[in-house]
């Protein structure tokens, strides 16, 4: 791809020659509805292609100019990159051409040039005087400085110089990014007869290929590209900045409107809350108060909602530059950060102001000064800081979440994000999910004091397992998070896995005071008594200790390997049937046995016997052959080993 891609918009009063200086300038007519040739206006957003060579290919939309259809001049003027700014000679300035350029300035397109049209019909006075009140009328704004030709468009005069003076800028103008993941805002949608749902629009960001599958947001409806076309003639691909015509498969017309977007960005979540910085130039012909009605102007999408103040009752109070307050919308809306939008007055009607959004994904904050100062924030923060502040409000945070909250492009966040791990700032936790490096040390201080508080009140466990250390944790911190905090600790070490239990490093488990002679009565009565005695639980009354004690002592005696249960739940002493199991071993000679052999040698009864070498069995220290047994040698090692 070695072109250059352009939209140029048309803007300017009704009747002012826009219709006639774009077929001057690509020979095509943009009136197509008949009703816009017999009432000789524009009624809807009309294309052509603007053939200027060197590289560069051009479209140029030109947009209604009658206030009645202000909806449709928003939605074409969206995407463009540079506009003509056309004035009649002999009109002057007109209401429709002062609300056009202050649109333009809101959405802020910064590329223009000043058309003065029908010059053919006044004189060079008069003309003087145009010129004059143009440069007054538009002095401090945008287009104070643009070059200005005058022209006549049915006799051709002028036309060429106009040409070249947007080609020698066309330079100047920064072209849209094509790497970026494809997103086209929707102004026109209609069906053909044997092709089906087809699409119109300018292309934002991204480029989109024929047989690509596509999101339309915000339903979210997946799509797929049957064909594409750039000015009627079918394209493998189409870039940023082009206007293009996309037949979809898997949808019908009826299903999408104006307003809707085609992209591939998973970062574009559908919203209805969103904070915005707000321009107000010139003087409103109304109050705008708390809470009041409103049309929403961003991309080619048109939506009622509620304007919310955080710092006044009013539009007209306070500073009228930079206001940072919130649109509540009727419907959803995909937007990224630093989308331009328009804010209208539904009635009486009247253009209010414009500028960019701040965060896509807004909240409903209180009313005050803290609030201006977490958007201020917002707004002048660094991308880093604003990464940050995402994942430090979620703890953990996968880039495209990220992404899709800071209204930045999933590869840029990357981006951002791998050069803040160089500082240590942030912390991968998978491929995809990061965290903050403060996030995870508070975590660790969690854990570490969960563990603690848990070794205080249970003094005789281990610790708890890992699944109950998650489900306490969860509360504060994602689930991934502390799975990596509890990884880390036990590579450092600070925490130790034994079995299925977590414990510090530094932790014993013990008696509590109160009851350890007591509890050592019992581990000593228990260590003296065979296999067959009057009982655990027998030996803990005998002791005096607490029922709740009697289920601890005992769990603490197997965790630390202290004690053994049978297969019927009999409770011995390690050292028992560690003895036991010897004496039967050396006894056998290592050879093949059955129970009345070791019934004789353990002196136990039948039942007893059993209960023994069913536990030898199930430790697969022994297995059964018919009705004998033999050793299982490298099993019977390891128990024979232990201390």
């Amino acid at each position: 791809m070695s072109d250059s891609f352009f939209t140029i918009g048309m803007a300017g009063h009704i009747d002012h020659g826009k219709t006639t200086l774009t077929k001057a300038l690509t020979n095509i007519d943009t009136d197509r509805l008949k009703e816009e040739r017999e009432r000789k206006i524009s009624i809807e957003l009309g294309y052509a292609p603007f053939d200027i060579g060197g590289g560069y290919q051009v479209s140029i939309i030109d947009v209604p100019g009658h206030e009645k259809f202000i909806r449709q001049m928003i939605a074409g003027v969206a995407g463009i990159d540079f506009v003509i700014l056309v004035v009649a000679a002999d009109e002057g300035v007109m209401p429709q051409t002062r609300e056009h350029a202050l649109i333009l300035s809101y959405l802020g397109v910064k590329n223009a040039v000043i058309a003065v049209t029908k010059c053919n019909r006044v004189d060079e006075e008069m003309l003087e005087l145009v010129e004059s009140d143009i440069r007054d009328e538009f002095s401090g704004t945008t287009f104070s400085e643009a070059p200005m030709y005058f022209i006549d468009s049915l006799s051709g005069e002028g036309i060429d110089t106009l040409k070249e003076g947007i080609i020698n800028r066309l330079p100047n103008v920064k072209q849209r990014d094509s790497v970026q993941k494809f997103r086209m805002p929707i102004d026109q949608a209609f069906t053909l007869k044997g092709k089906g749902a087809i699409v119109r629009g300018t292309i934002f960001e991204g480029t989109v290929h024929s047989g690509e599958e596509l999101f339309l947001l915000p339903s979210k409806h997946s799509v797929r590209v049957r064909q594409l076309q750039v000015h009627k003639e079918i394209v493998d691909s189409a870039y940023a900045g082009q206007r293009a015509a996309i037949n979809l498969g898997g949808i019908s017309s009826n299903e999408i409107q104006r307003g809707n977007i085609l992209s591939t960005n998973p970062s574009l979540i559908p919203t209805k809350t969103i904070d915005i910085v707000l321009q107000v130039k010139g003087d409103l012909g109304y109050l705008l108060k708390q809470r009041s009605r409103i049309k929403f102007h961003t991309g080619t999408s048109e939506i009622m909602g509620t304007i919310v103040y955080f710092d006044r009752n009013e539009l007209s109070e306070g500073n009228l530059e930079n206001i940072l307050c919130q649109i509540r919308l009727d419907e959803p809306v995909a937007v990224l950060r630093e989308d331009r939008f328009i804010i209208r007055r539904p009635s009486p009607v009247e253009t209010i102001g414009g500028g960019w959004i701040l965060d896509p994904q807004g909240e409903k904050y209180k009313f005050g000064k803290g609030t201006i100062k977490m958007l201020q924030q917002k707004m002048e923060g660094t991308m880093e800081e604003r990464i940050a502040d995402t994942i430090r409000d979620v703890k953990a945070a996968t880039i495209l979440e990220i992404s899709g909250s800071i209204g930045a492009s999933e590869e840029e966040t990357k981006e951002t994000i791998d050069s803040m791990t160089e500082t240590d700032n942030v912390v991968y936790l998978n491929a995809n999910t990061v965290s903050l490096k403060t996030v995870i040390l508070a975590a660790k201080e969690q854990l570490v004091a969960y563990l603690d508080r848990y070794h205080q009140q249970n003094s005789m466990r281990l610790g708890p397992g890992k699944a109950e250390v998650l489900q306490s944790l969860k509360q504060s911190f994602p689930v991934l998070l502390v799975e990596h905090v509890i990884s880390h600790c036990l590579h450092e070490e600070i925490v130790m896995k034994i079995g299925p239990s977590l414990k510090l490093q530094t932790h014993q488990p013990s008696f509590p005071k109160q009851w350890e002679k007591r509890m050592q009565n019992v581990v000593c009565h228990l260590s003296k008594s065979g296999i067959k005695h009057e009982g655990f639980d027998e030996m803990c009354s005998q002791q005096g200790i607490p029922a709740e004690y009697k289920s601890e002592l005992e769990k603490y005696l197997i965790e630390t390997n202290n004690a053994i249960t049978l297969e019927d739940g009999t409770f011995i002493h390690w050292n028992v049937f560690k003895q036991a199991l010897e004496k039967l071993y050396e006894e056998t000679n290592g050879d093949l046995f059955n129970v009345q052999d070791a019934k004789a040698i353990l002196d136990l009864s039948r039942k007893y016997c059993i209960l023994f070498l069913e536990k030898l069995d199930a430790l697969s220290v022994t297995s059964r052959v018919n009705d004998q047994r033999k050793w299982v040698n490298h099993k019977l090692e390891q128990y024979l080993e232990r201390e």
